[in-house]
């Protein structure tokens, strides 16, 4: 295990930002620290790097701890949001920041800056200062100043959140080739979810200090530990009685169920697309939106509205129209536990929506 964590607490006066954080992170994967602003993902990243101590727990490089260095003899390379550049210095200059603090020679130190200014697709601009570049630029000197040490692990802070979205787009696919060619372990923090779905091999979903899921971005979307994973990651309208959904009233856990309904749960159609209307419910459309692929409906069903989408190959819906709705599946949760349940009705074949 390269990076590991273990009970990891930290408050701050009264407030407890990390409560009781334990995780492992493999050698050259890339994880998505991925949750709501004051969740305590920076916390965490800032006590890896030794920029703050941990109130108690234990921090472990290739299995030894590093509780007692500080930042400069951890092996980190750290990228802030703001690009944290030196005005005054060139693009040479600052990636060769660093390795002029260890007391490289000059000949290693040009090697080294002009391999990184290539690797990172800035050729012909090591003499420019940081006024002179774009943020996406900007960004990829950050990018070359954190690895031009060789650091043994890369913290990210929120790498692309102060650029436009067009070019924090193409940073994300440029992120991750990078990270695949140098083979660093990286941890980024992010509260994207579609930035941490693209971009990591695996995602730690953070909330209230607490770390409530880790795994691939697939096993997360598709089965969520806890109601707070489902809620947060993609879409979901929560049903406050799960029992008012048509074909759950018998399995729906009983009093106190709650469901969450994300958009490819449900499915929404004129009368004859159905061959057994019983398995579908009365709803009316609230609203179209055409998203260029597809339409994202909102439709209004049992006083609930419920987000779905449909396919352009399909008759258009209207506004106001009154149509059917299926509910293929649900997530159920309650004080004791949570599941997915397919509709009960489906097990009828002859509710198969065609």
């Amino acid at each position: 295990m390269h990076v590991e964590v273990r009970n990891l607490d930290k408050h701050f006066g009264d407030f407890h930002a990390v409560n009781n954080v334990s995780f492992g992170i493999e050698k050259g994967q890339l994880i998505g620290l991925l949750g709501p602003s004051g969740g305590g993902k920076t916390s965490i990243l800032r006590m890896l790097a030794g920029l703050e101590q941990p109130d108690a727990g234990e921090i472990l490089f290739h299995g030894q701890s590093v509780g007692g260095l500080p930042p400069q003899d951890r092996g980190i390379g750290f990228v802030f949001q703001s690009y944290a550049l030196f005005k005054h210095m060139t693009v040479y200059d600052n990636i060769a920041f660093g390795l002029q603090v260890k007391k490289i020679s000059k000949a290693q130190i040009k090697e080294r800056v002009m391999e990184l200014v290539e690797l990172t697709g800035l050729s012909g601009f090591e003499l420019r200062y940081p006024h002179q570049l774009s943020g996406g630029q900007r960004q990829r000197v950050a990018f070359a100043r954190a690895l031009a040490p060789q650091p043994q692990l890369l913290l990210l802070d929120e790498p692309f959140a102060a650029i436009d979205a067009k070019i924090r787009h193409e940073l994300r696919s440029w992120l991750r080739e990078l990270i695949e060619r140098v083979g660093i372990t990286s941890i980024f923090v992010t509260h994207d979810q579609e930035e941490a779905i693209e971009v990591a091999d695996e995602i730690m979903i953070i909330n209230q200090g607490r770390l409530e899921q880790k795994g691939t971005p697939w096993d997360i979307y598709k089965n969520p530990n806890t109601p707070f994973v489902a809620s947060f990651i993609g879409q979901s309208t929560l049903v406050e009685k799960a029992s008012d959904l048509k074909g759950f009233e018998e399995e729906s856990g009983g009093p106190g169920t709650r469901a969450l309904i994300r958009p490819e749960y449900i499915e929404v159609g004129t009368e004859h697309e159905f061959t057994l209307l019983s398995a579908t419910t009365p709803g009316k459309v609230k609203h179209m939106h055409f998203r260029g692929s597809e339409w994202l409906v909102e439709v209004e069903v049992g006083g609930y509205t419920l987000t779905t989408f449909r396919s352009l190959e399909k008759e258009t819906l209207q506004t106001g129209q009154e149509v059917r709705v299926l509910v293929h599946r649900a997530y159920l949760f309650n004080d004791k536990s949570n599941w997915i349940l397919e509709n009960p009705l489906k097990r009828d074949p002859l509710s198969v929506i065609i």
